[in-house]
């Protein structure tokens, strides 16, 4: 399987895209807190990948370029045609949330869903398959880069905030300490490999994908309510 033409060739490329996409954005925009986590965990990865971290160097950057396309095809698509899973935070963008809410609904959307689709279409085009030897081993490491920048990141929205955090953020901590990157990443595989069996299945697979795309998108809303002040 071929990419299309369109598809960035390294990830250097797809770090100077989220750059560019932030430089589009308004400071308060939903869709910007999300890109500055994104932009960030990218930047790991990338630095990992130049450090020998990864087994399979070729398939964790390629993975890296497909992945990121799911977001940035969207994000420049000017909220055109929309997947149900980003369109949430597209349509809560404005929303008067925390930074950070907007943060974790973007996470959700990119890795509940964008996440396996991702992983399928990598190893279409290299050739591979979810099970060859290294290809989990090397996901699996990347979820803990993740889960060290998506951490560090997330501390970031909540620091110099000078507000009573017991009495006005608790409600909106608990919101989103509810999603889990490593559970999200646990459940994404699973799903990789059911995409990964349906692909000789046309019709079951683009049902899945639909239902997949839409659960999703129910969690996003979830994570993007306006959680109100307590009285």
């Amino acid at each position: 399987m071929q990419p299309p033409p369109h598809q960035l060739a390294s990830v250097a490329a797809v770090i100077e895209a989220l750059r560019a996409v932030d430089g589009t954005l308004e400071p308060g925009d939903g869709i910007r807190h999300f890109n500055r986590m994104y932009l960030r965990v990218t930047e790991l990865v990338a630095a990992r990948i130049e450090d020998g971290t990864f087994g399979d160097r070729e398939f964790i950057t390629r993975l890296d370029i497909v992945f990121a396309h799911l977001y940035l095809d969207a994000v420049r698509g000017s909220g055109q045609d929309v997947p149900r899973c980003w369109a949430p935070l597209f349509e809560s963008r404005d929303a008067p949330l925390v930074p950070v809410q907007f943060a974790i609904a973007g996470m959700n959307a990119h890795i509940n869903h964008d996440l396996p689709v991702a992983v399928v279409q990598t190893c279409r085009q290299l050739g591979k398959d979810p099970g060859d030897p290294g290809v989990r081993a090397d996901y699996d490491l990347v979820t803990k880069v993740l889960a060290e920048g998506h951490e560090e990141v997330r501390q970031s929205f909540l620091s110099g905030i000078a507000l009573d955090v017991d009495r006005e953020l608790a409600p909106v901590l608990t919101l989103v300490g509810s999603w889990s990157i490593g559970r999200a990443r646990d459940a994404a595989w699973v799903n990789t490999e059911v995409l990964w069996q349906l692909q000789h299945l046309p019709e079951l697979d683009a049902e899945f994908r639909d239902t997949l795309s839409r659960s999703v998108g129910l969690a996003g809303r979830a994570l993007l309510t306006l959680v109100p002040e307590p009285v």
